[in-house]
């Protein structure tokens, strides 16, 4: 479940990355949709790092130490 959760974000993610791709190029400036796009993908990253974090804090998700 947890492994569906931030498989999920991540592709909400870069379908919001993509959106603000496709509207840079088509709209040539022309409206907002571009930054609300990337404003989207932004808020959503920083709610998966926050989620994580709230997961190790609680013990729900448990770090298996690679780096060390």
């Amino acid at each position: 479940m947890k492994t569906l959760i931030a498989l999920g974000f991540l592709a909400v993610i870069v379908y919001n990355l993509g959106a603000g791709l496709y509207f840079m190029m088509t709209d040539k400036g022309g409206s907002g949709r571009m930054v609300k796009a990337l404003t989207r993908r932004i808020a959503l990253s920083v709610a998966l790092i926050l989620l994580v974090l709230a997961g190790i804090a609680s013990g729900f998700i448990q770090p298996h130490g690679v780096l060390g």
